[in-house]
């Protein structure tokens, strides 16, 4: 088992402690036992770091000792539990080469040293880069590329003509190239469909959340870009552009063709309507609903969006609402007997 010194090392933090005692793993701070390691990154849970079990924990450089655990100090502990965690939980590998029970074209190309498990499908002329692991039940459609060090979960469908760009991740049940929502209606009100014959390009080091739908484009690219995550349930739809180190929050839905810049985080449950840009560097709160172009980086609340600090105002105006109407209506009744000439008692 790996001691404290080591974990300190590897993130560049200081121990106040036995750097010798050892860990076997990572828990919370209420279930860790005196073999695990925890963390403390969000001051409203110092109750807890105050009576953990864990043996070791990683705390902000202001936190000081003693405490019955061992402390490691340092800039970021979240970040730094990330890391640890990556070393002392590892991702299980499967050996290279093509499981029993895979269906891989005689056409497709798949690197020596990737691996296809049972029930996996490789189309014809698509290609699978080295070290990647393609899930059972997942789909690679026609002439689709994946990249290297790429997983795709189980059930996993990258369709035809689609790219996966180098360690993306798709979660299982992603759908990457289903057909945009395209109609045309004819003459009679009947709805004709409009042949989706763009792609899906997905850069690298992207996560995409399971049971998320990112489309075709109609025509072009629909692009996400290098290092965006992309929650649970999402919706994206065809011809979205998408910049890098996004975050996309679960049940989000982003309308066709709207074009996000670098580092827009989307929370939970918003909606942002097709044809429109938004900035770099903007935030929109959960449950937002954006109408129109976002030109200045900065938060955004509401529906429709307003700048956060103008949208905490006005939901707080908000709850006066039914006492500012009640006195309305007495108002109107005081004006109403001063017109009859006689004032109410």
């Amino acid at each position: 088992m790996p001691t404290v010194g080591d974990i300190a090392a590897l993130v560049g933090g200081r121990v106040i402690g036995d750097p010798g005692r050892q860990v076997s793993g990572v828990a919370e701070l209420t279930t860790a036992t005196a073999a695990q390691l925890s963390f403390l990154a969000n001051p409203k849970y110092r109750e807890q770091f105050e009576k953990t079990a864990a043996g070791a924990v990683i705390v902000p450089e202001s936190v000081q000792g003693p405490h019955a655990a061992v402390l490691i100090q340092c800039q970021n502990p979240y970040l730094a539990m990330a890391r640890i965690s990556q070393q002392l939980h590892p991702a299980p590998t499967y050996p290279a080469g093509v499981e029993p029970g895979a269906i891989v074209d005689a056409s497709a190309r798949c690197d020596p040293s990737a691996t296809i498990r049972a029930g996996a499908v490789i189309d014809a002329d698509a290609s699978i880069g080295p070290r990647t692991v393609i899930g059972p039940g997942c789909v690679v459609g026609a002439s689709a590329a994946v990249g290297a060090d790429v997983l795709m979960h189980p059930g996993a469908k990258l369709l035809s003509g689609c790219r996966l760009g180098d360690r993306v991740i798709l979660q299982a049940g992603a759908v990457i190239g289903s057909d945009g929502f395209g109609y045309a209606v004819d003459e009679r009100g009947r709805r004709e469909k409009i042949p989706q014959i763009g792609i899906v390009v997905v850069e690298d080091d992207v996560e995409i959340g399971a049971n998320a739908t990112i489309d075709r484009a109609a025509f072009g690219v629909t692009r996400i870009g290098a290092g965006t995550k992309i929650d649970n349930l999402v919706q994206i739809a065809h011809n979205v552009v998408m910049g890098r180190d996004c975050v996309i929050v679960s049940q989000t839905g982003i309308a066709g063709s709207a074009t996000l810049g670098d580092r827009v985080v989307v929370g939970a449950q918003a909606g942002i309507v097709g044809h429109i840009k938004i900035a770099d560097d903007v935030m929109l709160g959960a449950r937002s609903g954006v109408p129109n172009d976002v030109s200045e980086s900065g938060v955004y609340s509401g529906t429709p969006i307003l700048p956060h600090r103008q949208w905490l105002k006005v939901a707080m105006a908000q709850q006066h609402v039914p006492e500012l109407r009640r006195r309305v209506r007495q108002l109107e009744e005081r004006l109403a007997a001063i017109e009859r000439g006689a004032a109410p008692q």
